[in-house]
């Protein structure tokens, strides 16, 4: 054999055969969450897990940092920017700091129910996803925790007395804090990791959570009233940095967002039927629900329009804020019949 005349072909076959043993390589996919090991949350992550792995045939693999235990939201985001972890499961909290338009879900009661809520994310969810993609970071699938209550250690049903706790908000937004304060509440910032040290040491006494999160974690058992007024959903997203997504082969990446929107499906489903349980399941534990009076109920709601007041310009882009406020309107104006 010639091997002078054969050494061209040779090479020619190893450069074709190059990319697609890039595309074969495994990728493995560091994902961190705030969420409890075991919950529903953490299994459904889980099983679409399996799902990644199997569609991919071992070419894609998810593995789970759950419990807070690579930190905080903040901390996860910055872990993803310097490309420590890949992947994060993250409340609003976690996707505000990646782009301030997702507080458009953090404004209090500026949804009344979940098919508002949904209409709302179908006009937005393009133009969500593109400003998180100019960011570097990718929207897989929206999480849903539940509906979010207020938590108290004392007996709350008033605007009033929840001015007088000493309420969670968030570690690492000085704009909420100092919104919450104009409107005469007593904000006290932590990360979401403290909040159990916080109970315990009497530095808050009340905090925003889903039922569902609340009997999970067993944190109503320091809190053991709940108020009666719904805040807001709890909105989170499944997000990957632009970089791993793209070292993903395309016939791979749809085969995952396949998994994601059963995720998203599953969510959508359990979690709001399991939150009206865990409610149930709370109060013959001892926990007391503290009903809100009709008078009382539109006090909150004007104290709701003054926070979202507050809100154009310096915690929502203007023109999220407009359309949000278009697509839910008008969600409301079709079921009201109009």
């Amino acid at each position: 054999m010639n091997l002078r005349r054969w050494l061209p072909a040779l090479f020619a076959v190893l450069a074709f055969l190059a990319p697609s043993a890039a595309l074969a390589q495994a990728s493995v996919i560091k994902l961190a969450t705030l969420v409890p090991e075991g919950s529903v949350w953490d299994k459904a992550m889980r099983e679409m897990g399996a799902q990644w792995s199997t569609a991919t045939q071992g070419r894609v693999t998810l593995r789970i940092y759950p419990g807070g235990v690579a930190g905080d939201e903040p901390d996860v985001v910055r872990k993803m920017r310097l490309g420590q972890l890949q992947a994060s499961a993250v409340t609003t909290a976690g996707l505000a700091s990646l782009d301030q338009a997702f507080n458009i879900f953090n404004i209090p009661m500026f949804f009344a129910s979940y098919p508002e809520l949904y209409a709302t994310l179908d006009v937005l969810e393009p133009v969500l996803k593109k400003r998180l993609e100019d960011k570097g970071f990718v929207l897989l699938a929206w999480g849903h925790g539940g509906w979010v209550y207020f938590f108290t250690k004392h007996t709350v049903a008033d605007a009033g007395s929840l001015k007088k706790t000493k309420m969670f908000v968030w570690a690492g937004d000085e704009q909420l804090v100092q919104q919450w304060k104009t409107l005469g509440f007593q904000p006290v910032a932590l990360a979401a990791t403290d909040m159990m040290t916080g109970l315990q040491t009497n530095m808050i006494d009340a905090y925003p959570s889903t039922p569902l999160l609340g009997l999970t974690l067993q944190w109503y058992r320091q809190t053991p009233n709940i108020m009666g007024l719904g805040l807001a959903p709890l909105v989170g997203g499944l997000v990957v940095t632009k970089s791993s997504w793209m070292k993903i082969a395309e016939p791979d990446r749809a085969k995952i967002l396949a998994a994601c929107r059963k995720l998203e499906h599953r969510l959508e489903v359990e979690v709001p039927k399991q939150d009206t349980t865990a409610v149930a399941e709370m109060q013959k534990r001892g926990l007391k629900l503290n009903v809100v009076k009709a008078a009382d109920a539109a006090a909150f709601a004007s104290i709701a329009d003054q926070f979202a007041a507050g809100i154009p310009g310096s915690r929502v882009p203007p023109e999220i804020l407009a359309a949000a406020r278009r697509a839910r309107d008008e969600y409301r104006r079709k079921a009201a019949g109009r």
